[in-house]
């Protein structure tokens, strides 16, 4: 029986990945370089910003004395994009709202940092429903390391066959994966429904994998 749902936030309950991508160009351009977006879509969506930058160092050899300013300067560009176009979504609110009636633990376990985290969970209006939220910050190695997710169960008291994950890229799939933990695939925020996840859990409860 699904005890706890674990949110991946960017691309799941945030419709966040353009604003990533945004910033960090932003603060790389000032150095003359960015992430193209075939790059962006094949290897760097869902990375920490950390990450990402010394996957930059090995590919265009930007210095790594820079990583410091760079990832301040993308997570003040990041907030400013949060502070206008983060907003609630109905469905969303629906959905948690509707699980959380049942006794259902929600989460969210991210690769962004916790002040992000915290940021768009409150401007969602989705903070009083979760039990939990976890950030890059709070484990040693992000995503796809399944450990952010390993460490959600631990908190939420439930195990992998207690639990259902829902991801949207590949590096998350691979993490939640690796948790044993069920997994609700998604490709957008619009998919990230009572109606979709009610039909997961029934496929869980069936026997289906």
């Amino acid at each position: 029986m699904i005890k706890a749902v674990v949110f991946d936030m960017d691309g799941v309950l945030i419709d966040a990945k353009e604003w990533h991508y945004d910033a960090l160009n932003r603060a790389l351009r000032l150095f003359g370089t960015e992430i193209s977006r075939a790059d962006h879509l094949t290897t760097f969506d869902g990375l920490p910003t950390k990450r990402k930058l010394e996957l930059l160092s090995t590919t265009e050899n930007l210095p790594g004395a820079l990583h410091g300013f760079l990832n301040e300067l993308k997570q003040i560009y990041t907030m400013e994009i949060v502070s206008v176009r983060c907003k609630p979504v109905f469905m969303h609110e629906m959905a948690l709202s509707a699980l959380k009636s049942r006794g259902v633990k929600l989460a969210v376990a991210s690769n962004s940092i916790r002040p992000t985290v915290e940021a768009m969970m409150s401007r969602a209006r989705l903070t009083k429903y979760l039990d939990l939220m976890l950030s890059n910050q709070d484990v040693s190695r992000a995503k796809p390391d399944p450990e952010i997710y390993t460490l959600a169960m631990q908190r939420l008291g439930t195990s992998p066959d207690e639990t259902l994950i829902v991801e949207d890229n590949e590096h998350g799939i691979r993490a939640a994966r690796a948790s044993g933990a069920h997994v609700l695939v998604v490709k957008s925020v619009q998919d990230v429904n009572i109606a979709n996840i009610d039909s997961r859990i029934a496929a869980i409860h069936g026997g289906a994998a």
